[in-house]
């Protein structure tokens, strides 16, 4: 992947944006997280009048060879199943894309299935699922590479359409366990700390599959830099993922960040470009074992908690409309003297 030029925001008009906000006739903070989002959009943009332009999710799809462990009580033909949902409509972001007019991208990254050409669906297939990374590196550097450029390619499209804030959704048996140990070994947690449930587990999966990662994490113990480090422990959707997010934040895009899985993607791309974070917004905190560590780790504050954890980007879709809640007020809502009311002394 080409070097990238990600850099941290110029801070000069801060105080401008500030000021837009504290002059709105309201209490100062009157409008609480609501303002922390218009601050942040406004200083992403470098406007006192930010735009949302084509909101757009990419949700990517992929197989996992770990599921050869028995991680997951769902058989992994699940994934080529539900990504025939989302190309039919039917899925959770389907519904919620629809609502907020957001458009939805749906791409093939690895799953294990030979879909029929469909214009719907994006072909960035680099292999039929990933390999069981309990044994071997799940890709080699050259694929977790590929998949990384093909998310910058993606998004640099959306950009050239006018879009300037996008989320991200994943689907993919058995990538709550690789977004477990990229967690662990990013963040130097045990899988004791960081194993939760997954699509279902009880108490016994639980517990089988921490041992797995762990046993995973000291076989591949020597691995360093953050690019292997994906390539060891990551998926397929996950690589394409972080290479998106990546490209947004050259782009100077706002990012949408929703759970678990789309947010391990997101602490590999902080550990290489630690700036992406000044283009990001939490959209929520799964109810994903690990996803409060993620968040913590990367010190960030979600907007919503809804015990959700269902993933696709179905938070990132569900927050959209209180981040153009954020922009409008910014916009529209009138200032004290533009309404004729008194401010306080």
């Amino acid at each position: 992947m080409q070097e990238l030029k990600i850099t941290a925001i110029n801070p000069e008009m801060d105080e401008a944006i500030q000021k837009k906000i504290d002059l709105k006739t309201k209490p100062l903070g009157a409008l609480g997280t609501l303002e922390k989002i218009a601050f942040k959009v406004s200083r992403i943009q470098q406007s006192t009048g930010p735009q949302l332009i084509n909101p757009a999710i990419l949700v990517c799809a992929g197989d996992h060879g770990i599921t050869q462990e028995n991680v997951s009580p769902f058989p992994q033909e699940v994934t080529f199943q539900m990504v025939m949902n989302f190309l039919g409509g039917g899925a959770a972001i389907n519904v919620f894309c629809r609502q907020h007019n957001i458009k939805l991208l749906v791409a093939d990254t690895g799953v294990n299935f030979d879909f029929e050409t469909n214009k719907q669906l994006l072909d960035y297939k680099i292999r039929k699922g990933t390999r069981n990374f309990a044994i071997e590196p799940a890709m080699t550097r050259l694929e977790c590479e590929a998949a990384m450029i093909n998310g910058a390619n993606i998004i640099e499209q959306l950009n050239i359409e006018g879009t300037n804030i996008v989320g991200f959704g994943e689907m993919g048996i058995g990538n709550t366990t690789s977004a477990t140990a990229l967690l662990c070994k990013f963040a130097h947690l045990t899988p004791h700390q960081a194993t939760g449930a997954g699509t279902g587990l009880d108490e016994e999966g639980i517990r089988h599959k921490a041992e797995v990662i762990e046993k995973a994490l000291s076989h591949h113990k020597n691995i360093k830099a953050p690019i292997d480090i994906l390539a060891t422990f990551g998926g397929y959707e996950i690589a394409t993922i972080c290479g998106a997010i990546l490209k947004a934040a050259e782009l100077k895009m706002t990012i949408l960040s929703d759970g678990f899985i789309a947010t391990s993607a997101l602490i590999a791309a902080h550990a290489m470009h630690p700036e992406i974070l000044h283009y990001c917004l939490f959209a929520h905190q799964s109810n994903e074992q690990g996803h409060k560590l993620m968040l913590k780790h990367l010190n960030a504050d979600p907007i919503l908690h809804l015990e959700m954890r269902l993933g696709e980007g179905t938070g990132s879709a569900v927050v959209y409309p209180l981040v153009q809640s954020a922009v409008h007020f910014m916009n529209e809502m009138s200032s004290f003297d533009d309404a004729g009311v008194s401010n306080k002394d």
